[in-house]
């Protein structure tokens, strides 16, 4: 692993370090790349799903009845 020196904006590294639990600056860059890097591939996996079909019907699922549809409660 190569070591770079770069500046970063102090206040996101805080808000990255705060929402995910990190508690060094290192592991809020690694961590920000990481899933820079990662959401390309479920972009990709989610377009390749495109043209699959659905064989559901919305306004049935979103009846208040279909709710209640199978259970024996």
């Amino acid at each position: 692993m190569a070591r770079t020196n770069i500046d970063l904006d102090d206040e996101l590294v805080a808000e990255v370090m705060r929402r995910y639990h990190v508690t060094t600056k290192k592991d809020a860059v690694d961590l920000a790349l990481r899933r820079l890097v990662g959401e390309p591939l479920i972009r990709e996996f989610l377009l390749s799903l495109e043209g699959m079909g659905w064989d559901g019907d919305l306004e049935a699922m979103r009846s208040p009845d279909s709710a209640l549809e199978g259970w024996t409660g």
